[in-house]
């Protein structure tokens, strides 16, 4: 999830890419560069400061060359190499005279990477957009121009892009194309405008078009043509904006919580990318861990605070049941100091957002010393948590700016258990035939979890009936409970009201003497092993006041016989169905906060990362 810019035909080209990609640092923010494009002539400036990366990059380009108006910028989120000054955008070809900025994943980058070497290339960075560059430099010096490079370089390569390419031999054009990752395009009588983002280039120009997937689009100043692969023109689509900077940052969306839950499908999509092969096979390349050890394990530890713990819990479910191994799931903070039991043949999973997590790391450390292996789930490339792991799987959600976690956490259990299936497959738990089925499961998620989201104003209308209540129960059996516990805390998260998560069959032990006329009991009752024994449990808080909600698959008329309230989601084998049922969780409790007037992006006495003990 990163930000592009560009622009072709302005006099204050430097200033436009800066200002742009101020306005895009909550797209990425781990590196920043531009460059300038003239004739004959490449200038390029990268800076990686983290997230000051935008004002080094302004303070650097104080003696960048005058004149030139045209060029592209980057500001990054890393998922391939770490956040440095080599791995940052724009990629530059061998003879510096093509640049290419990429958001995106190049699946096919290594087998790519690998002929360019052999025939005689000099990659510079370890990231998978600058074979683009060289692709790009190969086909120009076969006879083609800008356009056709970039056509050809695109038939052979596999994954999701939103790239600007520019070269110093016609440097008022820029070429950009689309998979996936989304572009606009502005105008004004004398300049045309790129962008990954509205923000960016919301101040020159609000008459904007949307680029679709697989389409080019050639930028010269004051024009543009959008032609499909084939080179056939194609009339995009207008859109005039009317949003202010701030709404746009947002996509519109009131808040930033809002943006991304709607951002979930492509989150899935993303962890998922390029980590099965065309025969069926995962590879989790950083993973670093081979074949041999993976199968020399004999349990593993979890370890993860808040709704990294949660994720946990669920994948819990999910190894011991593809892979056959003990699994057990640890609060980070509490980890060390019971004395865990841990030698070569335990494995320690580390979850954490931010990589930063002090608990978890700390937790970490703690089982790197009594010899375990460990690995760790991070949204953020080369964190703390990172760099001392024996191996890592990211989880490619982008930034997420709320404090409460929504994307982050769908992305971690995706990561989860596609670790979950790779040791199976290497440890021969399943067979292929059964993982190609979850596999194919977990690649549907992207469309379901789509179709649950724009259910959001049936929830949002379940909210509003039971907006009195101040009490609030979440139930879940087998991999629904962590999903209720989940819910349980982005309820009091974001809307300070008293909720609390049980496995349902926890409710005889104590928490049905306080079950009474104004509770709201929310049962996550989709299918699974244990969905009778949860409505048994349903129709216990049912006959003793309670309000009930229940999140149920489409279609259960049973439970809905017994519900108040009734969530509907698709269907999806048990393991999996955490990903779309945490979402209606996580509607819920946004339209209970906004309906009490609270800041859901910024709750109280709550921060996004926690680096203290």
């Amino acid at each position: 999830m990163c930000g592009i810019i560009g622009v072709t035909g302005a006099a204050d080209t430097l200033e436009i890419l800066i200002d742009g990609l101020e306005r895009l640092e909550y797209r990425g923010y781990d590196s920043a560069g531009i460059a300038l494009v003239g004739a004959d002539q490449v200038f390029q400036a990268r800076a990686a400061d983290g997230t000051h990366s935008v004002a080094t990059l302004r303070t650097m380009t104080e003696s960048a060359p005058k004149g030139l108006t045209a060029g592209i910028g980057h500001t990054r989120w890393a998922t391939h190499g770490q956040p440095n000054e080599a791995n940052a955008h724009p990629h530059l070809d061998c003879s510096n005279s093509v640049a290419v900025v990429h958001n995106g994943i190049i699946e096919n980058y290594v087998e790519l990477a690998a002929v360019l070497t052999a025939a005689g290339h000099t990659l510079r960075s370890d990231t998978d957009t600058e074979v683009l560059a060289h692709l790009i430099e190969d086909a120009l010096a076969d006879g083609c121009d800008l356009t056709a490079a970039v056509r050809r370089t695109l038939a052979v390569v596999r994954g999701a892009f939103g790239l600007g390419v520019m070269a110093a031999s016609d440097p008022e054009l820029i070429v950009a194309a689309r998979r996936i990752s989304p572009l606009i395009v502005g105008v004004t009588e004398t300049a045309t405008f790129l962008a990954s983002d509205i923000p960016a280039i919301l101040d020159r120009t609000r008459d904007l078009v949307v680029i679709e997937d697989d389409q080019i689009v050639e930028l010269r100043p004051g024009s543009f043509i959008v032609t499909d692969l084939d080179g056939s023109v194609v009339t995009p689509t207008s859109m005039v904006v009317e949003w202010s900077t701030e709404a746009a940052q947002k996509d519109g969306f009131d808040d930033f919580m809002t943006k991304e839950i709607h951002e979930q499908p492509r989150v899935v999509a993303d962890t998922l990318r390029g980590r099965v092969d065309d025969s069926g096979v995962i590879v989790l390349d950083q993973l670093d861990l081979s074949d041999e050890d993976l199968r020399s394990i004999t349990k593993i530890v979890v370890v993860a605070c808040g709704s990294s713990f949660h994720a946990g819990l669920v994948a819990k479910y999910a190894f011991e049941r593809w892979a056959r191994v003990p699994v057990e799931v640890d609060i980070a903070s509490e980890f060390r100091y019971r004395d865990p039991v841990l030698d070569a043949t335990a494995l320690v999973i580390g979850v954490s957002q931010s990589g930063e997590t002090i608990d978890t790391l700390q937790a970490m450390r703690h089982a790197k010393a009594d010899g375990a292996r460990v690995v760790v789930v991070s949204n953020v490339v080369d964190s703390s948590m990172a760099r001392e792991a024996d191996g890592v799987l990211y989880t490619r959600a982008g930034p997420e700016v709320g404090v409460a976690a929504t994307k982050t956490v769908i992305a971690q259990i995706v990561a989860l258990e596609l670790l979950g299936l790779h040791l199976a497959q290497v440890r021969g738990t399943l067979s292929p035939e059964e993982i190609a089925a979850q596999v194919a499961d977990l690649r549907s998620l992207e469309g379901i979890v789509t179709d649950v989201i724009a259910r959001g104003p049936a929830v949002a209308a379940v909210a509003s009936a039971v907006a009195d209540a101040r009490d609030f129960f979440f139930l879940g059996r087998h991999a629904g409970y962590p999903t209720a516990l989940e819910g349980a805390l982005k309820l009091k998260e974001i809307s300070y009201l008293h909720a609390e998560g049980y496995p349902g069959g926890e409710l005889k032990h104590g928490p049905l003497a306080v079950i009474e006329p104004g509770c709201v009991v929310v049962a996550v009752a989709t299918g699974g092993p244990l969905r009778e024994k949860m409505l048994s449990n349903v129709a216990e808080v049912k006959s003793r006041g309670a309000t009930v909600v229940l999140l149920l698959d489409d279609g259960d008329a049973e439970g809905i016989a017994v519900a108040d309230y009734v969530i509907s989601v698709p269907a999806i084998s048990p393991l999996l169905s955490p990903v779309k049922d945490i979402i209606p969780l996580q509607q819920f409790a946004y339209h209970l906060a906004r309906g009490r007037g609270l800041d859901v992006d910024r709750p109280r006495n709550l921060a996004k990362t926690v680096t203290v003990e």
